[in-house]
């Protein structure tokens, strides 16, 4: 053991060390799940692991002062402390590696920074990583709830791969941050990870919250954005009533992973960007051609499209670019002057109503469209 700038190190050295790995405290295995090539158990061992189980039972860190946010009260540019669920671990191009952890709260929305217009060469991501995740991968996700992305960045280091998917840890010292309207965590050299034990007690808070979410009543709002309650904004309206199949809000994230190939949604989603995005390209003599609209909520973002009748019906059937314009200013959160030009990069969608409706093409890949939704604003 030596000390270290005022820390207590232990040092390996490869002539005369070794060592053995056994389980944590919830451990009844007496053999070490990875040892050295040198190693060699002796009694006196089992009966020190015995001795560390024994007193792990009871043993607490002392976490001091130190404040452990929810994932709905993360700030960009602020360190944080949080608890929380590693959900899946991902290694992406040149040896990156992401973990994906929640906390079954939603991140807040962020501003989106980014002009209409910047669409069409420079459109808003779905994902932060470089390659969307496979579908198996994506339907282990939880369907309510923020999974957000932590990254390691500049740190040299590899502390994100050892992590295991399914545990709970403490991450203290992260930094968040936002990219594109996403939020993600960064590790900073001061980042300290440290798994928690089941009966610890924040981790049965956020437990604790979840389960009281998922029994809100009435049913219909207990998969809604928690940013949007107690209701979405008037800016749409959808086709039905509460007896019908759709009444019951779903997230993207129940979308993206639903079993059915085709089937329809009604989710509460905020419209972040439109293609083409000038309300003049809309029309053509047969109707409202195809729209691309970015949604997004809590859980995920997707791309859906307007066609057609659908597309005529979600713009109350106006033609006029002027009422257009309007309306979809009034979707995407764009503030406007006298001239209808956009004066602040700054937008906020507001939390819609939307139906979807996903189906399959040729090749298998998913794609979704609205229906039954009309823009009254």
């Amino acid at each position: 053991m030596k000390i270290h700038d005022d820390k207590i190190n232990a040092v390996f050295y490869k002539k005369y060390s070794s060592f053995a790995i056994y389980e944590g405290r919830d451990g009844r295995n007496l053999v070490p799940y990875q040892t050295y090539e040198t190693f060699r158990e002796k009694d006196l061992d089992k009966n020190f692991v015995i001795d560390l189980r024994r007193w792990l039972q009871n043993f607490q860190f002392d976490e001091g002062a130190n404040y452990f946010s929810l994932i709905r009260e993360i700030n960009g540019g602020e360190s944080f402390n949080m608890v929380c669920k590693i959900i899946h671990i991902h290694e992406g191009a040149g040896n990156e590696w992401m973990a994906f952890v929640w906390d079954g709260t939603d991140a807040p929305p962020s501003n989106i920074l980014q002009k209409l217009e910047d669409e069409m060469h420079h459109p808003l991501p779905l994902h932060l990583e470089s390659l969307p995740l496979p579908r198996d991968t994506l339907c282990s996700f939880p369907s309510v709830g923020t999974v957000l992305r932590v990254v390691s960045q500049d740190i040299e280091n590899d502390n994100l791969r050892l992590l295991k998917t399914g545990e709970w840890v403490k991450l203290l010292n992260l930094l968040c941050e936002v990219h594109a309207g996403l939020w993600r965590c960064v590790l900073t050299p001061f980042t300290k990870l440290r798994y928690t034990p089941n009966e610890d007690r924040l981790k049965l808070e956020r437990q604790r919250l979840y389960d009281e979410r998922l029994s809100r009543s009435p049913q219909s709002l207990r998969r809604m954005p928690f940013w949007s309650l107690p209701w979405p904004s008037q800016v749409t309206e959808v086709d039905g009533d509460d007896d019908d199949d759709h009444a019951i809000f779903l997230t993207l994230m129940d979308v993206l992973t639903s079993s059915e190939v085709t089937a329809s949604f009604k989710c509460v989603v905020r419209v972040i960007a439109a293609f083409p995005w000038q309300a003049k390209d809309f029309c053509f003599p047969a109707g409202i051609d195809r729209i691309r609209l970015t949604l997004e909520d809590s859980t995920a973002r997707i791309h859906a499209f307007l066609y057609a009748e659908d597309g005529v019906k979600f713009f109350d059937g106006q033609s006029f670019v002027k009422a257009l314009e309007s309306k979809l200013n009034a979707l995407l959160g764009v503030i406007a002057d006298n001239d209808g030009e956009q004066n602040d990069t700054r937008r906020n969608p507001p939390w819609v109503q939307v139906c979807l409706k996903s189906q399959s093409d040729k090749l298998g890949s998913r794609h979704y469209r609205i229906f039954g939704t009309k823009l009254v604003a």
